[in-house]
């Protein structure tokens, strides 16, 4: 259920509409009759990479360091 307030209303009541979003409303913040922005909750970003995690699980041979033919680099040399 969506629930639309006037910016005037939004600023006075903002902790008790930041409360309601938490809690899983939809707060829809209006300019006059028209809608303008809508309050949701930040979601919370995963936890930082850690450096090495993937180590041991990919190899790479002796021919990963080969000269590319002479087709492929000009590809990717975009000639």
């Amino acid at each position: 259920m969506s629930k639309t307030v006037p910016m005037h209303t939004a600023k006075t009541h903002l902790s008790r509409l930041v409360a309601e979003a938490l809690d899983g409303a939809d707060i829809i913040i209006s300019r006059g009759n028209r809608p303008a922005v809508r309050l949701v909750p930040v979601v919370p970003v995963a936890s930082r990479r850690v450096f090495g995690a993937m180590k041991d699980s990919l190899t790479v041979d002796a021919s990963f360091f080969d000269e590319l033919p002479e087709d492929e680099l000009s590809a990717w040399e975009g000639a």
